[in-house]
């Protein structure tokens, strides 16, 4: 069955805070975040924090984006690192036949000339999803957007046509929960 129109979620915003340990056992949101070649340990804890205020069910590193330990992914994932599963992955190819045999689709985040508006994508309820973004100057790799199901692009106004790949990230995470059902991974 295909939704038209965004499914509510019933997730509780109360004050009761999810213990780091628990995480796991927690309904997530059948999302994995896939990063190719992100260069700065900045926007990779960026990742970390905000795949964890959604409770994604991971995220895949690939290629030379860094891995937890590293300083600079601490310094902004505040602890999200700690509980929120990933896994090292050789390049994104290598990550997009794992992912797909796990059952996910796969959406690049691109601009591309064949990528669709954001506001146009409208995944099923119980789809699992990698979203995959790419390096803050070169973007996903051509290889990479040829093995997608889908290439999504975020509509912009402004003169720079360009935003923070961990912007972006937050951006479609949203986008997807509006539709994806949170389930037990």
């Amino acid at each position: 069955m295909i939704y038209t129109k965004p499914v509510s979620l019933s997730l509780s915003y109360s004050t009761n805070k999810v213990r780091s340990e628990d995480y796991i056992n927690q309904l997530h949101l059948p999302v994995v975040f896939v990063l190719e070649d992100i260069r700065s340990g900045n926007n990779v804890g960026s990742f970390f924090r905000t795949g964890d205020a959604f409770c994604i069910s991971g995220v895949e590193l690939c290629g030379i984006t860094c891995h937890p330990p590293h300083r600079d992914i601490l310094k902004t994932a505040l602890g999200a690192s700690d509980h929120v599963p990933w896994r090292v992955h050789e390049s994104a190819s290598e990550a997009i036949s794992a992912l797909r045999t796990e059952g996910f689709k796969i959406a690049v985040v691109e601009q591309d000339s064949k990528s669709v508006s954001l506001q146009e994508w409208k995944p099923d309820r119980d789809e699992k999803w990698a979203l995959i973004f790419g390096n803050e100057v070169r973007g996903v790799n051509p290889s990479t957007c040829d093995l997608a199901d889908i290439i999504l692009e975020i509509p912009q106004l402004g003169v720079k046509n360009s935003m923070n790949v961990s912007v972006c990230a937050g951006i479609v995470l949203w986008r997807a929960s509006q539709y994806i059902r949170p389930s037990f991974s």
